[in-house]
């Protein structure tokens, strides 16, 4: 009779596993870990594949492309965003409560700045219904079509920006020893109000930008 130690493996049974190795949530979710710790360059199908413990030939069969993971990215932070005040709110309320998740879901995800910046929208069901709402959403409100797109790309690029500016230090603008030579600089720092500035300075920003909104739909009517 063989002994414990000389009995063989088990055998696996036969039949796919009971749950798939890797899921789109998964492999999203790690892409998430990975651009945040090397950035968009370190995002390479071989390395996402290593931090999966899958061989690349097991990730391709769920995603072709790096370019569609980044999609699958975009798609997933751009869900949480809340676009819902288009069609029930004023556009330039509707507008300002957009901006405003926007830029939280980014400040959550700054390092995937540069990833919304230039991924196309295509075949990302989240991100294109939320561009949907907002376009639909300000051409109800009358703005003009040719001018809704800009309106769009001009309040997000203020917000990405903005969602980059919260992890910037608290004395990115002190001087050092070249405070001499800067007094305006040093002036304006020491009167800031302490506190969450970067939200501050969003908020600044965000309403100079639908002032100037609200006069061009005036006038471009």
């Amino acid at each position: 009779m063989p002994t414990a130690a000389s009995s063989p493996a088990p055998r696996r049974g036969r039949g796919r596993p009971s749950s798939p190795v890797l899921t789109a949530d998964g492999i999203t979710t790690e892409a998430v870990a990975l651009l945040e710790e090397r950035g968009q360059d370190g995002l390479t199908m071989a390395a996402l594949a290593r931090r999966l413990g899958v061989a690349p030939s097991a990730l391709y069969n769920h995603v072709a492309t790096k370019q569609d993971v980044l999609r699958a990215v975009q798609d997933d932070v751009n869900r949480g965003i809340d676009c819902s005040g288009f069609g029930r709110l004023p556009w330039d309320e509707a507008l300002a409560g957009w901006a405003r998740s926007y830029r939280d879901a980014y400040e959550r995800h700054p390092a995937l700045v540069p990833v919304m910046a230039v991924t196309p929208v295509r075949s990302a069901p989240h991100t294109v219904e939320m561009y949907e709402r907002v376009s639909s959403g300000l051409l109800a409100a009358g703005w003009p079509a040719h001018l809704v797109t800009n309106v769009v790309v001009a309040v997000e690029s203020f917000v990405l920006g903005s969602a980059l500016d919260t992890q910037a230090p608290a004395d990115i603008f002190d001087p050092g020893d070249l405070a001499a030579s800067a007094p305006g600089v040093t002036t304006a720092n020491a009167a800031r109000p302490e506190g969450d500035t970067a939200r501050a300075a969003f908020e600044l920003g965000l309403t100079a930008l639908l002032a100037g909104l609200r006069e061009l739909r005036s006038s471009a009517r």
